[in-house]
């Protein structure tokens, strides 16, 4: 009996060779600006893409927003070159309606939910509810929340949601470019906000678990065109895979709900 891993592979490397069919002839180097709720999934699958297809792909990683040399707009402004872009999707209609990417080839990919993380070995706080949330944060010297999408919503609506936004400026910080799972690990933050996807790769936390359902905040990723890419098919193919049912298995288990099926 074959194993679900087998069934997997199969299924991608079928679906990437009907791509590679569609597609030019000669393969090509797809470059591939991402930021990192997605990073996971698209690390384990751009490998089957590459061996199916023949094409290469090359990728930058940075946060979808935020003025740090690494952010997916200032890469663009700066005039690194991208065939692909994979990041929140709010922020990829900025840089189409900024002339930095093509509005027709938006595609969303996943829904991923915000987390909450713990250094591993320490007690996991009670979050079940908002008032649970509220007394944990309270209780607390040290919290850490992302410069994306995740950290803007929970600095500028659920501290204010929990009633607690004054006593979080003196404890909260927000942390650019870096994990939050990383500043979790090494003690500097006793409690992390992120994507659930961000956080699961991350050695050293627990994840307590996603915010209560009153409190979440879901975001979506989404892929597109740059308007400066050369290899606007390759960078097609490399979307509509991601997009396929193939590439779902690595979406599910890296903590993110797929949108995209065909």
């Amino acid at each position: 009996m074959r194993t679900i891993s087998a069934n997997f592979r199969a299924l991608a490397i079928g679906f990437a060779a009907a791509l590679l069919l569609s597609t030019a002839a000669t393969a090509a180097e797809v470059r591939v600006m991402i930021s990192g709720g997605l990073a996971e999934a698209y690390k384990a699958l751009v490998p089957e893409f590459e061996k199916a297809t023949g094409h290469t792909v090359l990728t930058a990683r940075g946060p979808s927003m935020g003025t740090t040399p690494s952010a997916i707009p200032v890469r663009l402004e700066r005039g690194e070159p991208a065939d692909v872009l994979i990041m929140v999707g709010y922020a990829l209609d900025d840089l189409v309606k900024n002339g930095k990417a093509i509005a027709d080839s938006k595609v969303d990919l996943v829904k991923s939910p915000i987390a909450v993380a713990v250094k591993s070995g320490t007690p996991k706080p009670d979050i079940s509810t908002p008032d649970a949330l509220k007394r944990a944060l309270l209780a607390v010297k040290t919290v850490a929340y992302s410069d994306s999408a995740s950290g803007v919503y929970v600095s500028t609506e659920m501290f204010g949601k929990l009633g607690i936004a004054d006593e979080m400026k003196d404890k909260a910080r927000k942390i650019p470019a870096t994990p939050v799972g990383e500043i979790v690990a090494r003690g500097d933050a006793e409690i992390g906000f992120q994507q659930m996807s961000e956080l699961k790769p991350v050695e050293g936390i627990d994840i307590v678990g996603p915010l209560p359902d009153e409190l979440q905040k879901i975001t979506t990723f989404s892929a597109g065109i740059a308007t400066v890419s050369k290899e606007p098919d390759a960078g097609k193919a490399l979307i509509k895979f991601l997009a396929s049912p193939a590439a779902r298995g690595e979406i599910v288990k890296s903590g993110m709900d797929p949108i995209a099926t065909n």
